[in-house]
Formats: C-alpha cells, sequence, structure tokens
C-alpha cells in the first residue's frame, strides 16, 4: 500500500506543473473580462465598437487569456497601468480572431517603454568592419518571447485606425510570423499547399513595394516594408487592418492572401475613406486691352 501511495505522490507531483497552469487557465477563462477593461477597449480601439458582437466575445475572451499569461515590464521609469496592458492586449489579440490560437504561445513578457527607445545595433561596414551602433525605436520583436514597445506610439497607433501605421499589430504580426519557425514573412499556414499561392503573390507585391520605393513613388504600404521579407509581411498586416480599402483595391490578390490568413475583413468595421478631392481646374482670367 505503501509503495502504491508514493507511486501515486511521484506521478501527481510529476504532472502538476502541466495541470495546475491549465488549471489556472480554465478559471481565468470562465471569468469574463471586467467592465472597466471593456470600457478600454471601448474607448481606445475605435474598430472595437463596429465589430459583430460574436466578435467582440471573442476579442474579449482572448484579452482574458492574453493578460493572465503575459508579464508587463513598464522600462525606463515607467509604470504600465491596466489600460495600458488592455490597450496593447486587445490591439494584438485582433490579429487571432477567428483563427484556433494558443494566444502567442512563445510569447511571455511585454516590455513597454514611454517612448521610442535606442537599442543597441552592431554595423557591418565596408569590408566587413562590425561597429557598435545605436538606434531610435518604436518597437522590437523578438524570437526568445519577448516584445518591447513605445507607449506613446502604441497610444498613437490605436488613436488614428486608418493612416496604416500601427506599432502594436506590426511587431505581434513579427510574433506570429515567428511561429513557423523564424521570421521570414511566410508564417505558419496550417495547409502545405497553401504556401504556393502565399509566397507567389507575396513575392510580386514585395518586388513592386521596393520598386516603387526604389523611386519614391507614392505607396499604399509603408515603404519600410520594402526592407525584407518580413518587414513587408508585417506592414502588410499594418495596411490590411487600418487601410483595408485602399489595399482591396491597389493590391487585391495580396489582399485576398490575407483575408485567408486573417480570416475576417476590417471593412465591415470600418467605413470607405471619402473619395480624393477632384483636382482643381486652372483658372482662366480674361484681360481687356
Amino acid at each position: 500500500m505503501e509503495a502504491l501511495i508514493w507511486i501515486g505522490l511521484t506521478a501527481l507531483a510529476i504532472a502538476l506543473p502541466f495541470i495546475y497552469p491549465r488549471w489556472r487557465l480554465r478559471r481565468a477563462l470562465a471569468r469574463p473580462l471586467p467592465a472597466e477593461a471593456e470600457a478600454v477597449l471601448q474607448r481606445n480601439i475605435s474598430v472595437y465598437r463596429h465589430m459583430p458582437a460574436e466578435l467582440q466575445q471573442q476579442l474579449r475572451q482572448l484579452v482574458v487569456q492574453f493578460l493572465h499569461q503575459k508579464k508587463f515590464i513598464g522600462c525606463a521609469g515607467l509604470e504600465v497601468t491596466d489600460e495600458m496592458a488592455v490597450t496593447i492586449a486587445g490591439q494584438a489579440c485582433l490579429l487571432l480572431l477567428n483563427r484556433p490560437s494558443k494566444v502567442y504561445p512563445a510569447l511571455h513578457t511585454i516590455l513597454v517603454y514611454p517612448s521610442e527607445f535606442v537599442a543597441q545595433r552592431a554595423e557591418v561596414g565596408p569590408g566587413g568592419v562590425i561597429t557598435p551602433g545605436r538606434q531610435s525605436m518604436l518597437g522590437e520583436s523578438w524570437d526568445d518571447g519577448r516584445v518591447v514597445l513605445s507607449w506613446e506610439d502604441v497610444r498613437r497607433g490605436a488613436g488614428d485606425w486608418t493612416d496604416g501605421h500601427n506599432v502594436v499589430l506590426h511587431e505581434f504580426a513579427h510574433q506570429l510570423d515567428s511561429e513557423s519557425g523564424r521570421a521570414n514573412g511566410a508564417p505558419y499556414l496550417g495547409d502545405p499547399a497553401s504556401y504556393a499561392d502565399w509566397s507567389e503573390v507575396l513575392s510580386r507585391h514585395y518586388d513592386n513595394l521596393r520598386m516603387r520605393a526604389m523611386y519614391r513613388m507614392e505607396t499604399v504600404m509603408d515603404p519600410y516594408g520594402a526592407t525584407n521579407p518580413a518587414e513587408f509581411f508585417a506592414v502588410a498586416t499594418e495596411t490590411f487592418f487600418e487601410k483595408p480599402y485602399q489595399m482591396a483595391e491597389h493590391h487585391a490578390e495580396l489582399y485576398a492572401e490575407f483575408l485567408k490568413y486573417y480570416r475576417v475583413d476590417p471593412r465591415q468595421w470600418m467605413s470607405p475613406p471619402p473619395p480624393p478631392a477632384p483636382p482643381q481646374q486652372p483658372v482662366s482670367f480674361a484681360y481687356g486691352w
């Protein structure tokens, strides 16, 4: 009997580290998002107010899980408030709607600076000489389980949902991209057959953005997306969620691929942009002599 008890206790000790976190998560998900937190979503993420009730419910549930599993750390003297955490979580979880997800399973920590921060960067010069450098950043995504954000730019991105610039969507798109093994512009698509179309369409539109950026031509997407395929995916994600009508008009095939991947159509939450102003007619003058 003692041997059986000992075996049972040993088995419990081995299983407990796996069972306890799942039990705590189930308890957390059983509670609704507090009313104060939903008020933050209503106030700080304008598209939330226009989403159908079913998607709002999904987003609230995802935010509950995100806040339960992720740790927020303030940097450079910043104290992370509940409003900051909910604002970040709400935008990050928009990328997970209608999709089976473990809510960024590799991510454990979000570091938040008051404003743009300086990161150390090694610069490769002529002849391969490496020198230390410093670069101002609005956000960073790391494959070791960290995302770094500037709160000033998080707030700015949430405040204007039409300019195609959103640091949270950008950095969390990198997190999704990394789930396939590394950030290379090809996130996990589920069906291996999907990669052929994804690669062909994204490569073509990436090359087009590089060409237009090189010649300083007007673009729907931020030219920063021409940096590399990973940045193209992140910038295209920002554009998909913030400028869906323009992206669908000028990059129809790319928009169709993102519709399949993200499984939502942000046009349903937003009004079409106003038509461009007609060009001004030249003024003619009649002169009498």
